[in-house]
């Protein structure tokens, strides 16, 4: 990993764990506050809900404007959303925050994944960026929610308070507010690439145009498909381990080990980029996550769990990288950007509707019929990854211009 994109990776990082901070003290701050578990619900849909409505324009603005100016927008709309947490740690605050912290995590990671996506030369080292980029999520998943946990448990008391009170959830959204600030100065030198117009004379782009890709629309598919997945995992371990008579640390621990798989792997492929193919792993990894999902429910056990926990987050931790590379194989340069937006907005669309539906589901056909049937869609989705291999992506892949 070269420096200048291992200071883009600790960009992310710092954005994303001011985001992950507020996103673990909102909720636990409005439940001690009174607020039922709806509120809350809608508290956490609001930090993907603003990325719905500003992916696509961020990433036209990243098309015309490059990366320093989105991620410093980005910065001033999370340094404003956690301050206004930390003076005045309401509710209809806590939601404010939550869009603008959640907005501003969406625009900056456009704006980085289009600059590291036109920085690389060729298939291979797309695999490779994207799979260190990939890493910063995860690792600022863990990093904003232990800090705010930390200081919402020790900062009280430390001021001559009790612990977990107000003044504790202060101190916690006052250092997410900060870690922006290291964002910003990661940034602001880094090297602007040359930007690239569209054809003179074209006619004003629309997504429209993007869509009537049927290569982009079957990768914009599967990347739905599998991030369901992901969600699905999320949302149905807890409750699976609670009718197992698991405790509380013991699923963390299983969702734990889903998480550092997924990081694992990623760390992994930039070692084997060059053999890898996007299309093959995009399968293979359906192809797992069905036979994973028809398991799951069978597993009695913590520890067999656990295992299945393990397999899934390598089948499903190795996509990112393979679905931005390819997306940005077979979309025109000058709207990247605008690629971009349009899958963070399905995916976060995806995030606010599909809990509900999720929800919903299970208590029609219980947890295993949710397993079963995410697996069987995921298992017949996965000939959408298939035709990926095809000539016509190759065509796309070549020969797009406009």
């Amino acid at each position: 990993m070269n420096p200048a994109l291992a200071r883009l990776i600790a960009a992310q990082i710092c954005l994303h764990a001011c985001m992950t901070g507020i996103r673990l003290a909102a909720p636990l701050l409005a439940l001690r506050a009174g607020f039922s578990g709806l509120a809350v619900g809608f508290l956490l849909a609001l930090f993907a809900l603003t990325q719905v409505f500003l992916a696509l324009p961020a990433g036209r603005y990243a098309d015309r404007h490059g990366l320093r100016k989105p991620v410093t927008g980005s910065v001033v709309m999370a340094v404003v959303g956690a301050a206004l947490a930390a003076a005045f740690p309401v509710y209809p605050v806590l939601c404010l925050s939550a869009l603008l912290t959640g907005g501003a995590t969406g625009v900056a990671v456009i704006a980085l994944q289009r600059h590291v996506g036109r920085a690389a030369e060729g298939s291979t080292q797309l695999k490779q960026i994207f799979s260190w980029l990939a890493l910063g999520p995860a690792l600022s998943n863990f990093i904003g929610p232990f800090t705010a946990g930390l200081m919402i448990d020790y900062a009280g008391a430390i001021w001559g308070n009790t612990a977990g009170d107000t003044s504790g959830f202060r101190a916690a959204f006052a250092l997410m507010a900060v870690l922006p600030i290291a964002t910003w100065l990661l940034v602001r030198h880094v090297q602007e690439l040359p930007p690239i117009h569209p054809v003179a004379g074209a006619a004003k782009p629309r997504v429209w145009d993007l869509l009537a890709d049927p290569v982009l629309r079957r990768l914009l598919l599967v990347n739905w498909f599998l991030s369901s997945c992901w969600d699905v995992h999320t949302f149905v371990v807890p409750i699976l381990g609670h009718e197992r008579g698991l405790s509380a640390s013991t699923i963390g621990s299983i969702l734990g080990a889903f998480a550092i798989a997924a990081a694992v792997v990623r760390m992994a492929m930039p070692l084997v980029a060059e053999r890898l193919r996007e299309w093959a792993v995009i399968t293979g990894a359906m192809w797992a996550t069905a036979l994973l999902f028809g398991l799951y429910p069978l597993l009695q056990s913590a520890a067999a769990m656990g295992v299945c926990s393990i397999f899934l987050g390598l089948a499903l931790g190795s996509v990112q990288p393979m679905i931005m590379s390819t997306l940005h194989q077979i979309t025109p340069e000058h709207r990247h950007g605008e690629a971009l937006g349009l899958r963070l907005m399905s995916i976060n669309a995806s995030s606010v509707v599909m809990p509900l539906l999720f929800g919903v589901a299970s208590a029609a056909v219980g947890v295993a019929g949710l397993f079963w049937v995410v697996g069987a869609l995921v298992g017949g989705g996965s000939r959408a990854a298939w035709l990926l291999k095809t000539a016509a992506f190759d065509e796309v892949k070549a020969g797009r211009t406009t």
